[in-house]
Protein backbone atom coordinates (compact mmCIF):
# COMPACT_ATOMS: atom_id res chain seq x y z
CA UNK A 1 0.00 0.00 0.00
CA UNK A 2 2.96 2.35 0.42
CA UNK A 3 3.50 2.10 -3.03
CA UNK A 4 -0.05 2.07 -4.23
CA UNK A 5 -0.93 2.74 -7.92
CA UNK A 6 -4.52 3.43 -9.03
CA UNK A 7 -6.08 1.78 -11.99
CA UNK A 8 -5.48 3.42 -15.17
CA UNK A 9 -8.91 3.71 -15.93
CA UNK A 10 -9.67 5.56 -12.51
CA UNK A 11 -7.74 8.81 -12.50
CA UNK A 12 -7.92 11.32 -10.07
CA UNK A 13 -8.92 11.98 -6.04
CA UNK A 14 -12.28 12.21 -6.72
CA UNK A 15 -12.88 9.49 -9.11
CA UNK A 16 -10.53 7.38 -6.58
CA UNK A 17 -13.14 8.63 -3.94
CA UNK A 18 -16.67 7.88 -5.49
CA UNK A 19 -16.18 4.97 -7.60
CA UNK A 20 -15.08 2.14 -5.15
CA UNK A 21 -17.95 3.06 -2.50
CA UNK A 22 -20.35 3.23 -5.33
CA UNK A 23 -19.76 0.23 -7.89
CA UNK A 24 -16.50 -1.95 -6.45
CA UNK A 25 -16.34 -5.36 -5.41
CA UNK A 26 -16.48 -5.70 -1.81
CA UNK A 27 -17.01 -8.71 -1.16
CA UNK A 28 -16.90 -12.18 -3.26
CA UNK A 29 -19.36 -14.83 -2.40
CA UNK A 30 -22.27 -13.61 -0.25
CA UNK A 31 -22.61 -10.58 1.92
CA UNK A 32 -21.16 -10.13 5.09
CA UNK A 33 -23.75 -11.46 8.17
CA UNK A 34 -23.68 -10.14 11.52
CA UNK A 35 -24.90 -10.58 14.87
CA UNK A 36 -26.08 -7.68 16.82
CA UNK A 37 -26.27 -6.40 20.13
CA UNK A 38 -27.17 -3.70 22.07
CA UNK A 39 -24.41 -2.49 24.50
CA UNK A 40 -25.89 0.15 27.37
CA UNK A 41 -23.74 2.92 27.78
CA UNK A 42 -22.37 4.14 31.09
CA UNK A 43 -24.68 7.25 30.85
CA UNK A 44 -27.64 5.17 29.90
CA UNK A 45 -27.73 5.64 26.17
CA UNK A 46 -27.00 2.84 24.07
CA UNK A 47 -24.60 1.97 20.97
CA UNK A 48 -25.25 -1.23 18.73
CA UNK A 49 -22.25 -3.52 18.25
CA UNK A 50 -22.25 -5.59 14.89
CA UNK A 51 -20.13 -8.68 15.31
CA UNK A 52 -18.97 -11.39 12.62
CA UNK A 53 -17.68 -15.04 14.08
CA UNK A 54 -17.90 -16.36 17.38
CA UNK A 55 -14.26 -17.52 17.88
CA UNK A 56 -13.33 -15.92 21.24
CA UNK A 57 -9.29 -16.94 20.81
CA UNK A 58 -9.17 -15.89 17.41
CA UNK A 59 -7.47 -12.66 16.80
CA UNK A 60 -10.16 -9.62 16.90
CA UNK A 61 -10.48 -6.79 14.46
CA UNK A 62 -12.52 -3.62 15.64
CA UNK A 63 -12.98 -1.27 13.10
CA UNK A 64 -14.67 2.25 14.25
CA UNK A 65 -16.31 3.82 10.77
CA UNK A 66 -16.46 7.27 9.49
CA UNK A 67 -18.71 9.59 9.20
CA UNK A 68 -22.20 8.62 9.18
CA UNK A 69 -20.60 5.52 7.70
CA UNK A 70 -21.43 1.97 9.69
CA UNK A 71 -21.52 -1.99 9.33
CA UNK A 72 -22.32 -1.75 5.46
CA UNK A 73 -20.21 0.61 4.06
CA UNK A 74 -18.21 -0.66 1.29
CA UNK A 75 -14.80 -0.28 3.65
CA UNK A 76 -16.66 -2.17 6.13
CA UNK A 77 -17.63 -4.97 3.92
CA UNK A 78 -14.11 -5.20 2.41
CA UNK A 79 -12.77 -5.80 5.81
CA UNK A 80 -15.13 -8.07 7.08
CA UNK A 81 -14.54 -9.87 3.92
CA UNK A 82 -10.89 -9.85 5.05
CA UNK A 83 -11.63 -11.36 8.19
CA UNK A 84 -14.17 -14.12 7.51
CA UNK A 85 -11.25 -15.88 4.86
CA UNK A 86 -8.24 -14.82 7.07
CA UNK A 87 -9.67 -16.87 10.26
CA UNK A 88 -10.10 -13.26 12.06
CA UNK A 89 -13.37 -12.33 14.05
CA UNK A 90 -14.40 -8.97 13.54
CA UNK A 91 -16.77 -6.78 15.21
CA UNK A 92 -17.98 -2.86 13.97
CA UNK A 93 -19.39 -0.66 16.94
CA UNK A 94 -21.49 2.05 15.70
CA UNK A 95 -21.37 5.27 16.89
CA UNK A 96 -24.46 6.83 18.54
CA UNK A 97 -26.82 7.74 16.20
CA UNK A 98 -24.98 5.25 13.06
CA UNK A 99 -26.92 2.31 13.18
CA UNK A 100 -30.17 2.87 12.02
CA UNK A 101 -31.85 4.39 15.31
CA UNK A 102 -31.92 7.38 17.13
CA UNK A 103 -29.60 7.51 20.07
CA UNK A 104 -31.01 8.79 23.61
CA UNK A 105 -29.21 11.00 25.00
CA UNK A 106 -28.23 14.53 23.72
CA UNK A 107 -25.39 13.93 22.67
CA UNK A 108 -23.58 12.33 19.39
CA UNK A 109 -20.30 11.32 18.27
CA UNK A 110 -17.86 13.33 17.28
CA UNK A 111 -14.04 13.08 15.63
CA UNK A 112 -11.70 13.60 19.11
CA UNK A 113 -14.43 11.03 20.84
CA UNK A 114 -11.77 8.89 22.01
CA UNK A 115 -13.46 8.69 25.59
CA UNK A 116 -16.10 6.61 23.77
CA UNK A 117 -13.43 4.78 21.60
CA UNK A 118 -11.46 4.09 24.84
CA UNK A 119 -14.72 2.39 26.93
CA UNK A 120 -15.56 0.30 23.56
CA UNK A 121 -12.10 -1.30 23.46
CA UNK A 122 -12.49 -1.99 27.39
CA UNK A 123 -15.49 -3.84 27.03
CA UNK A 124 -14.15 -5.51 23.97
CA UNK A 125 -11.20 -6.57 25.97
CA UNK A 126 -13.42 -8.19 28.68
CA UNK A 127 -15.27 -10.14 26.29
CA UNK A 128 -12.82 -11.31 24.07
CA UNK A 129 -9.93 -13.62 25.02
CA UNK A 130 -7.74 -13.34 21.63
CA UNK A 131 -5.10 -10.85 20.75
CA UNK A 132 -6.89 -7.23 19.37
CA UNK A 133 -6.22 -5.03 16.75
CA UNK A 134 -8.43 -2.23 15.76
CA UNK A 135 -9.00 0.08 12.14
CA UNK A 136 -10.28 3.20 11.98
CA UNK A 137 -11.40 5.03 9.12
CA UNK A 138 -11.70 8.87 8.50
CA UNK A 139 -13.40 9.86 11.24
CA UNK A 140 -13.01 6.96 13.19
CA UNK A 141 -9.49 6.76 12.50
CA UNK A 142 -8.82 10.36 14.02
CA UNK A 143 -11.07 9.28 17.25
CA UNK A 144 -8.84 5.97 17.37
CA UNK A 145 -5.64 7.79 17.39
CA UNK A 146 -6.61 10.22 19.76
CA UNK A 147 -7.76 7.44 22.16
CA UNK A 148 -3.99 5.73 21.56
CA UNK A 149 -2.42 9.25 22.32
CA UNK A 150 -4.52 9.74 25.57
CA UNK A 151 -4.23 6.11 26.86
CA UNK A 152 -0.54 6.22 26.24
CA UNK A 153 1.71 3.50 27.91
CA UNK A 154 -1.82 1.72 28.81
CA UNK A 155 -2.87 1.28 25.45
CA UNK A 156 -1.42 -2.06 25.00
CA UNK A 157 -3.25 -3.26 27.99
CA UNK A 158 -6.44 -3.00 25.44
CA UNK A 159 -5.47 -2.95 21.88
CA UNK A 160 -1.83 -4.32 20.68
CA UNK A 161 -2.00 -2.53 17.28
CA UNK A 162 -4.22 0.39 15.94
CA UNK A 163 -4.35 1.86 11.83
CA UNK A 164 -6.24 5.15 10.62
CA UNK A 165 -7.33 5.14 7.39
CA UNK A 166 -7.63 8.17 5.39
CA UNK A 167 -8.15 10.15 8.82
CA UNK A 168 -8.54 14.19 8.58
CA UNK A 169 -6.03 13.81 11.42
CA UNK A 170 -5.74 18.18 11.13
CA UNK A 171 -9.44 18.73 11.49
CA UNK A 172 -8.86 22.38 10.36
CA UNK A 173 -7.34 21.46 6.98
CA UNK A 174 -9.95 18.86 6.09
CA UNK A 175 -12.80 21.00 7.46
CA UNK A 176 -11.51 23.73 5.08
CA UNK A 177 -10.51 21.00 1.99
CA UNK A 178 -14.54 19.63 2.23
CA UNK A 179 -15.62 22.98 2.41
CA UNK A 180 -14.45 24.38 -0.79
CA UNK A 181 -15.46 24.08 -4.41
CA UNK A 182 -16.25 20.87 -6.00
CA UNK A 183 -15.94 18.69 -2.11
CA UNK A 184 -18.49 21.27 -1.03
CA UNK A 185 -20.65 20.76 -3.82
CA UNK A 186 -20.31 16.87 -3.74
CA UNK A 187 -19.55 15.94 -0.50
CA UNK A 188 -20.66 18.37 1.86
CA UNK A 189 -24.23 18.51 0.70
CA UNK A 190 -24.39 14.53 1.13
CA UNK A 191 -22.70 14.50 4.85
CA UNK A 192 -26.02 17.52 5.41
CA UNK A 193 -28.29 15.81 3.91
CA UNK A 194 -28.03 12.52 6.62
CA UNK A 195 -26.75 14.52 9.29
CA UNK A 196 -29.25 17.83 9.51
CA UNK A 197 -32.19 15.46 9.87
CA UNK A 198 -30.99 13.39 12.81
CA UNK A 199 -29.80 16.89 14.29
CA UNK A 200 -33.29 17.90 14.12
CA UNK A 201 -34.81 14.59 15.60
CA UNK A 202 -32.25 14.95 18.37
CA UNK A 203 -33.95 18.86 19.02
CA UNK A 204 -37.24 16.97 19.34
CA UNK A 205 -35.80 14.63 21.21
CA UNK A 206 -34.46 17.15 23.82
CA UNK A 207 -35.86 20.74 23.08
CA UNK A 208 -34.24 23.68 23.31
CA UNK A 209 -31.11 21.92 22.48
CA UNK A 210 -29.47 24.00 20.15
CA UNK A 211 -30.79 26.64 17.72
CA UNK A 212 -33.38 25.24 14.37
CA UNK A 213 -33.10 28.27 12.70
CA UNK A 214 -28.78 28.12 13.00
CA UNK A 215 -28.77 24.51 11.67
CA UNK A 216 -31.05 25.08 8.82
CA UNK A 217 -29.26 27.84 7.78
CA UNK A 218 -26.05 25.64 8.16
CA UNK A 219 -24.10 25.52 4.59
CA UNK A 220 -21.16 23.74 5.35
CA UNK A 221 -19.31 21.29 8.39
CA UNK A 222 -18.00 24.17 9.97
CA UNK A 223 -21.54 26.04 10.45
CA UNK A 224 -22.85 22.33 11.08
CA UNK A 225 -20.20 21.91 13.87
CA UNK A 226 -20.13 24.68 15.24
CA UNK A 227 -24.38 24.62 16.43
CA UNK A 228 -24.64 21.07 17.22
CA UNK A 229 -21.27 19.03 17.24
CA UNK A 230 -18.84 21.20 19.15
CA UNK A 231 -21.47 22.45 22.13
CA UNK A 232 -23.04 19.32 22.30
CA UNK A 233 -19.90 17.57 23.15
CA UNK A 234 -18.19 20.69 25.36
CA UNK A 235 -16.12 22.45 23.05
CA UNK A 236 -16.55 26.10 23.00
CA UNK A 237 -17.30 26.25 19.07
CA UNK A 238 -15.47 24.57 15.54
CA UNK A 239 -12.17 26.23 16.01
CA UNK A 240 -12.04 24.55 19.89
CA UNK A 241 -13.62 21.43 18.81
CA UNK A 242 -11.45 20.96 15.21
CA UNK A 243 -8.09 22.09 17.73
CA UNK A 244 -8.80 19.91 19.90
CA UNK A 245 -10.12 16.84 18.07
CA UNK A 246 -7.15 16.57 16.11
CA UNK A 247 -4.79 13.58 16.49
CA UNK A 248 -1.34 15.13 14.67
CA UNK A 249 -0.03 17.35 17.38
CA UNK A 250 0.23 14.20 19.16
CA UNK A 251 1.49 11.33 17.32
CA UNK A 252 4.60 11.20 18.96
CA UNK A 253 2.07 10.18 22.43
CA UNK A 254 1.58 6.68 20.81
CA UNK A 255 3.10 4.28 22.37
CA UNK A 256 1.03 1.28 20.24
CA UNK A 257 2.17 -0.05 16.79
CA UNK A 258 0.29 2.58 14.68
CA UNK A 259 -0.27 2.68 10.88
CA UNK A 260 -1.33 5.74 9.43
CA UNK A 261 -2.75 5.77 5.85
CA UNK A 262 -3.49 9.19 4.08
CA UNK A 263 -3.79 9.21 -0.10
CA UNK A 264 -2.30 12.31 -0.86
CA UNK A 265 -4.35 13.09 -3.62
CA UNK A 266 -7.49 12.53 -1.05
CA UNK A 267 -9.76 15.18 -1.65
CA UNK A 268 -11.05 15.79 2.19
CA UNK A 269 -7.08 15.56 3.57
CA UNK A 270 -4.96 18.01 1.75
CA UNK A 271 -1.14 15.84 1.57
CA UNK A 272 -0.13 19.60 2.77
CA UNK A 273 -1.37 19.25 6.07
CA UNK A 274 0.03 15.47 6.52
CA UNK A 275 2.87 14.37 9.01
CA UNK A 276 6.21 13.71 7.71
CA UNK A 277 8.10 11.07 9.69
CA UNK A 278 9.77 14.00 12.27
CA UNK A 279 6.79 14.83 13.15
CA UNK A 280 5.65 11.69 15.07
CA UNK A 281 7.07 8.83 17.51
CA UNK A 282 9.09 5.80 16.69
CA UNK A 283 5.45 3.66 16.92
CA UNK A 284 3.99 5.23 14.72
CA UNK A 285 4.55 4.26 10.81
CA UNK A 286 3.26 6.64 7.79
CA UNK A 287 1.98 4.83 4.29
CA UNK A 288 1.58 7.93 2.29
CA UNK A 289 0.66 6.92 -1.26
CA UNK A 290 0.17 9.32 -4.27
CA UNK A 291 -3.20 7.72 -4.82
CA UNK A 292 -6.11 6.39 -3.63
CA UNK A 293 -8.67 9.06 -3.17
CA UNK A 294 -11.01 9.12 0.33
CA UNK A 295 -10.73 5.63 1.56
CA UNK A 296 -10.92 4.07 -2.16
CA UNK A 297 -7.52 2.31 -3.20
CA UNK A 298 -9.28 0.76 -5.51
CA UNK A 299 -7.86 -2.31 -7.56
CA UNK A 300 -8.41 -4.97 -10.36
CA UNK A 301 -10.02 -4.75 -13.83
CA UNK A 302 -12.97 -2.71 -14.32
CA UNK A 303 -15.60 -2.05 -12.20
CA UNK A 304 -12.21 -3.06 -9.76
CA UNK A 305 -12.45 -4.27 -6.10
CA UNK A 306 -11.90 -2.53 -2.81
CA UNK A 307 -9.84 -5.62 -1.55
CA UNK A 308 -6.47 -3.85 -1.63
CA UNK A 309 -7.04 -1.62 1.53
CA UNK A 310 -7.88 -4.81 4.44
CA UNK A 311 -5.14 -6.87 2.66
CA UNK A 312 -2.62 -4.47 2.78
CA UNK A 313 -3.67 -2.88 6.18
CA UNK A 314 -4.02 -6.62 7.52
CA UNK A 315 -0.86 -7.65 6.21
CA UNK A 316 1.02 -4.96 8.59
CA UNK A 317 -0.93 -5.65 11.57
CA UNK A 318 -0.41 -9.15 11.44
CA UNK A 319 3.27 -8.77 11.31
CA UNK A 320 2.88 -6.51 14.37
CA UNK A 321 0.96 -8.97 16.52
Amino acid sequence: MKEYRAPRWLVGGNAQTIWPALFSKRFAGSAPTYRRERWVTPDADFIDVDWQGEDNNAPLLVLFHGLEGSSSSHYAQAFAHWARHNGWRFVVPHFRGCSGELNLAPRAYHSGDFEEIGWVLRRLRSLHAGKIAAVGVSLGGNALLRWAEEAGDTAAQTAGVVCAVSSPIDLAAGGRAIGEGFNRQVYTRMFLRSMKPKALRKLAQHPGLFSREKLLAARDLYAFDDVFTAPLHGFKGTDDYWSRGSAKPHLHAIRIPALVLNARNDPFVPGSSLPSAHEVGRHVTLWQPPHGGHVGFPGGRWPGHVHTLPEAVMGWIEAQL
